[in-house]
């Protein structure tokens, strides 16, 4: 009889500390975004360094304020979509194997990023940004600590996929024909 054991990876209770540095980063993200809401005045900045204010603004849309002026339905499209992408990732961490480390990690902050942003959408409408990085004349959109988690695990999640897999496949390869050559010399 032949065994049938499936071939989905099983929930690793030992990747509850992905999930756990996906709630410190929802954590320091909600309490600077509360800092900046109760300390800055909107839209007025505050110095920092040469390149760098505190300015507390209202973000209706997306990345970039990417569809802020759409008419409101896109508060309900980003809140839905990011409910439904970190119910995935969390899945996914809960099932990663646990010998991988920054895949799990970008995961992790990527997660935390998109529940920070999520928590303000659900709750105020809008997410609150509040940095604001500019060279002279040219201003970056503010952003805030879960655009940051964002974006840092996104650039994980690149070099993971662009180079760590590539080392955990040629690892796999060798480690498979270094299995096969003990099997046909076990069989001699």
């Amino acid at each position: 009889m032949p065994n049938h054991q499936s071939t989905a990876h099983p929930f690793r209770l030992h990747n509850l500390w992905w999930l756990l540095l996906a709630l410190v980063s929802i954590v320091l993200d909600q309490y600077t975004k509360h800092l900046a809401s109760t300390q800055l005045t909107f839209a007025e900045p505050v110095p920092v360094l040469p390149f760098l204010n505190w300015t507390l603004l209202h973000n209706y849309g997306a990345a970039f304020s990417f569809l802020s002026d759409a008419g409101g339905w896109q508060r309900y499209f980003f809140t839905g979509l990011a409910a439904l992408v970190s119910i995935a990732f969390t899945i996914w961490l809960m099932r990663m194997p646990t010998r991988l480390k920054v895949l799990p990690l970008a995961i992790a902050l990527i997660l935390g990023g998109a529940l920070g942003n999520l928590i303000d959408r659900v709750t105020l409408g809008y997410v609150v940004d509040f940095i604001h990085v500019y060279y002279q004349n040219h201003h970056f959109p503010a952003f805030n600590i879960a655009d940051s988690s964002i974006t840092l695990g996104t650039i994980l999640l690149i070099i993971d996929t662009f180079f760590l897999e590539k080392y955990r496949i040629q690892q796999a390869t060798a480690q498979a024909a270094s299995n096969g050559a003990d099997t046909s010399k076990a069989q001699e």
